[in-house]
């Protein structure tokens, strides 16, 4: 399997919060904004599944990931 690199567009979440919830170790949400924060743009292979459900999840599709074929 290829290693995941993931990256997020601020400007394009809604701040559901639904990535926060799913994988909190690779996403958090500004205090201020709520918008999404990447934590870990190459998490490793055990949070794949939580990585790619919050990508599917994202209201506003402000996440990307590579390397999940």
């Amino acid at each position: 399997m290829n290693q995941l690199r993931v990256e997020t567009d601020p400007v394009l979440c809604a701040g559901s919060g639904m990535c926060a919830l799913l994988a909190p170790e690779v996403f958090d949400q500004d205090e201020e904004e709520g918008t999404v924060v990447l934590i870990d743009d190459r998490p490793a292979e055990v949070r794949r599944d939580a990585v790619l459900a919050a990508a599917e999840r994202c209201p506003a599709g402000a996440i990307r990931v590579a390397g999940a074929d």
